[in-house]
């Protein structure tokens, strides 16, 4: 028979292990009171919601779609978080992968398929490594906060997009038509990703990013490098301690981080606009933290995370159509799920200090 201390013990971690998920129900409470206060049902507002976002196969196959680079920003995400250190700059490394992935692939678009496709996806996650470690280097040799340092990397590749899309890499039709809308030529149909289902928007990158959350979960946990990525994130005086390269690690965090940002905007150009647009981030590389945290920071956690706020972001589209409540309420939302989130993880280890304190 187990011993009450044993009893106490696994109601401790219960507890624990649920409250992060209770973050979502809670703060689709809070929302509901908005929605109320607005003069709209809020369970009318929320059915229809998740039917746009699950309820029918156009749906869900577009949450899936908006979970495919919320899954490679939150997986990049996790391992900067794991290495110690806070990238913010997901959105800035999203947008120089689309544009690296647009460049390469229209420059060589005689390439074969089989040749064209790898190496534009390639060249997108090399360049959110680079953008990302621009900061990690920063960090790691000048003691520059990766926050502030990823946070400007955001805007200056925002501007460098709007200043390519309105100059060298704008649609060559735009400029015949007069219209100059900010967008790229389409990219050549080799450098396509494939379609999933036929009539709607799923592409095989869906799979690629599955297959890319059970790669980075190996790689944190049975790799010698991924444990010394941990190792650093848990505690850097002991890892330095043990002759583990702190500054090295936190740097390679964060390198790691923007090549998946940087993929992510590769998938996104190559799987659904088929061109580089302007707005093309979509907001993905902050959203990504959200299902990074709600997911535990595990990359196998982050997977339906990301479908769940991939689904969010959908529904909140149709919300807005039928009900007249704003989609923006969503991105409250999901703020608030990091909120309670992160103040469930502090009162989990208060909770932990207090126990080894009286034990």
């Amino acid at each position: 028979m187990p011993s009450k201390t044993e009893y106490s013990r696994l109601f401790n971690r219960t507890i624990e292990a649920l409250l992060p998920l209770l973050a979502v129900p809670v703060a689709l409470l809070i929302g509901a009171a908005m929605i109320y206060a607005l003069g709209v049902n809020p369970l009318q507002a929320y059915g229809t919601l998740f039917q746009g976002a699950f309820g029918n196969v156009s749906g869900l196959t577009q949450s899936l779609v908006k979970a495919t680079p919320l899954l490679l920003v939150g997986l990049g995400v996790t391992i900067a978080f794991r290495g110690g250190v806070i990238n913010i700059g997901g959105e800035g490394q999203l947008i120089v992968g689309a544009l690296a992935a647009t460049a390469f692939s229209i420059g060589f678009s005689d390439l074969p398929r089989i040749i064209l496709l790898p190496l534009t996806l390639l060249m997108a996650a090399l360049s959110g490594a680079v953008w990302g470690g621009v900061p990690g280097i920063l960090k790691a040799r000048l003691g520059v906060n990766e926050i502030l340092s990823t946070v400007m990397m955001n805007a200056i590749a925002l501007q460098l997009s709007n200043y390519l899309l309105r100059g060298p890499m704008i649609d060559p039709a735009e400029i015949e038509r007069g219209t100059q809308i900010a967008q790229s030529d389409l990219l050549p149909q080799a450098a396509w990703l494939s379609r999933l289902m036929p009539r709607t928007l799923l592409h095989s990158g869906a799979i690629l990013a599955l297959i890319m959350a059970v790669l980075v979960y190996i790689f944190l946990w049975r790799t010698t490098i991924g444990y010394r990525i941990r190792a650093v994130g848990l505690n850097p005086d002991a890892a330095r301690y043990a002759g583990i390269p702190v500054q090295f690690y936190q740097a390679l965090s964060l390198i790691l981080g923007g090549a998946f940002a940087g993929l992510a905007g590769g998938v996104e150009v190559t799987g659904v606009h088929h061109r580089m647009i302007e707005g093309l981030s979509g907001g993905y590389g902050f959203s990504g933290i959200v299902a990074a945290l709600f997911g535990k920071l595990h990359p196998l956690g982050a997977v339906p995370a990301s479908v769940l706020f991939g689904g969010l972001l959908v529904g909140a589209d149709r919300m807005q159509r039928v009900t007249q409540v704003p989609s923006a309420l969503i991105t409250v939302i999901l703020g608030l799920v990091v909120l309670f989130v992160v103040s469930s993880e502090i009162w989990a280890r208060r909770r932990a200090r207090r126990r080894e304190t009286r034990g």
